[in-house]
């Protein structure tokens, strides 16, 4: 893989999940009943994501104290915590990331290590001293030290750093540094999106700002769209007319010069446009994610990886309940959509959606076996057929 991205996620013990590993393909739905952890699995993978971002573990996991599952006892000392990791395949082949985080007394990372391929350990860390906010840090140097030694901070990832510790004149620091910056790039580009109907309604301000995580500015993005790339903004009419309700010839805007704001219209043929106050959210929340889709780090709210260039970069849009007030055949065309984007390497999607999604027939396992309808499709279920290269993780199911 030329560019770097997760493609497996570990939580061995965090919140519900105790020894889960799920693998990611380029398009993965994490399937479950409500309390199986599915929006656990993404919280995880925001977290792994923010500290390859640099941040501190207080800013990444304000929430760090209840995410230790509720069945871990505290050792003599009164510690208690959790581990998680994650894999990010790449140039260097699988590269597997491992943190373990101490929440209580105090928040504190105490033990990484970072391993390549064959087995080798680049970086591990390891608390030595609880009185002090170091960790000991090794790593392979392969010259004439075999492993360099240094403290670390213990409130920040040791990969994160490495690039400004190793040198590189060696072979074996070479290996770290190349290591380390695909975990790195492999994590930090990505992009949590969770649709809020509500706040997309009203009309908003003219301007070039970025789509926001609940995607409330989505008439001044769509409005960016059609002035910027009118390919993009006829793409996703298409697909409005796919997923909405009545035929759709274009997204219209109409722009208030009084008050600077902008609406976004659907565009009927032969009648009035249909402003997006007036659709269901539903319809809202589907014309949300595919926008998140059909664009990239320079249109959404995130923080892209600027060092390297695009075209080594793989977005990853995490999306918590992808179904939600979705009917099958928006599920469908979305998952279509994703797929199309993501067999070309520059997208990813992982989102969860509820057991009563049943896909199938040509959905694939981490293991590459067809997966068949799971369990019966009741009332309110959305059976999602033919939908080739998606990634089905159940959470009702025994994982190991």
């Amino acid at each position: 893989m030329v560019r770097p991205a997760v493609t497996e996620l570990r939580l061995s013990a965090f919140g519900a999940h105790r020894g889960t590993v799920l693998p990611l393909g380029p398009v993965t739905l994490v399937r479950g009943p409500s309390g199986s952890g599915k929006s656990t699995v993404l919280r995880a993978y925001e977290v792994l994501a923010a500290l390859g971002a640099g941040a501190g573990l207080a800013e990444a996991l304000p929430d760090a104290v209840d995410r230790v599952p509720e069945r871990a006892r505290p050792d003599a000392q009164g510690r208690r915590g959790f581990r998680i990791g994650c894999t990010v395949d790449g140039p260097m082949g699988p590269v597997h990331l491992d943190v373990a985080v101490q929440a209580e007394p105090a928040l504190r990372i105490v033990g990484e290590r970072l391993t390549a391929q064959d087995g080798r350990t680049l970086l591990a860390t390891a608390l030595r001293d609880p009185d002090r906010g170091t960790v000991q840090a090794e790593w392979h140097t392969a010259g004439s030290t075999p492993v360099t030694r240094a403290p670390f901070p213990d409130d920040l990832l040791g990969t994160a750093l490495l690039p400004l510790r190793v040198a590189g004149k060696t072979p074996g620091q070479r290996d770290v540094l190349a290591a380390a910056e695909q975990v790195v790039v492999g994590l930090r580009s990505v992009f949590p999106c969770d649709p809020q109907p509500r706040r997309m309604r009203a009309p908003v301000p003219v301007g070039a700002g970025r789509l926001r995580r609940d995607c409330r500015n989505l008439a001044e993005v769509l409005h960016r769209t059609a002035t910027e790339c009118s390919r993009r903004h006829s793409r996703l009419a298409a697909f409005a007319g796919a997923g909405c309700v009545g035929p759709v010839t274009a997204l219209g805007l109409r722009e208030f010069e009084e008050s600077g704001t902008v609406q976004a219209v659907l565009e009927r043929p032969g009648r009035a446009a249909t402003p997006l106050s007036r659709l269901g959210d539903g319809e809202l929340r589907y014309l949300a994610l595919g926008l998140v889709l059909l664009t990239g780090p320079g249109v959404l709210a995130m923080d892209p990886v600027a060092e390297v260039p695009q075209a080594m970069q793989t977005l990853t849009v995490l999306a918590d309940g992808l179904d939600h007030g979705l009917d099958a055949r928006q599920v469908r065309a979305l998952l279509e959509l994703a797929g199309e984007i993501g067999a070309r390497g520059h997208l990813r999607l992982v989102a969860t959606v509820g057991e009563g999604v049943l896909v199938r027939d040509g959905a694939l396992t981490g293991e590459g076996e067809p997966v068949e309808a799971r369990g019966p499709a009741g009332e309110g279920a959305l059976d999602v057929p033919n939908v080739p290269g998606v990634t089905v993780v159940d959470l009702g199911r025994d994982r190991t």
